[in-house]
């Protein structure tokens, strides 16, 4: 298994869980957890243009990411904002798997976050290669961001 400590705790807590159950029931957990994408707030279910498309995902999704100033946050915490379709149980796992585990950590610990960091999840022999490729996009989307934000 690998180490967790190069995650942030809540994304930490998230591996642990799914590396936990067997195999088999790892797609259970991945449809539990597109159940739990919280809804975007107002000021972007009402304005989707101001949301950046993931077109690596085989399903319509967007997402936003937020980046606190560091006059008012020093480290810099990320809000993240996903539209899925409910109808991508898959898709919307994975937005969710990013929000629970990203949402409100520091930009630095996003940027530093491993490459393998996907595969930890112990579900890539569960779902195809083309929908893990949804949640790298995704990932390197939120990734890009907080490296942009940190270096402005």
């Amino acid at each position: 298994m690998e180490p967790m400590s190069d995650l942030p705790s809540a994304l930490a807590e998230i591996v642990e869980e799914f590396t936990a159950v067997p195999e088999r029931e790892r797609l259970q957990l991945l449809l539990e957890f597109s159940r739990e994408l919280p809804a975007l707030p107002p000021r972007y279910a009402d304005h989707p243009e101001l949301m950046q498309p993931v077109p690596e995902c085989q399903s319509p999704v967007f997402l936003v990411t937020e980046v606190a100033d560091a006059s008012t946050d020093p480290e810099r915490t990320m809000s993240l904002f996903f539209s899925a379709p409910p109808e991508a149980p898959t898709t919307s796992g994975f937005a969710s798997i990013l929000h629970a585990g990203l949402d409100g950590a520091p930009a630095q610990a996003v940027v530093d976050l491993p490459e393998d960091v996907t595969s930890r999840l112990g579900l890539d022999r569960a779902v195809s290669p083309l929908r893990m490729r949804g949640m790298h996009g995704m990932l390197g989307r939120i990734k890009a961001a907080a490296r942009t934000a940190l270096a402005a």
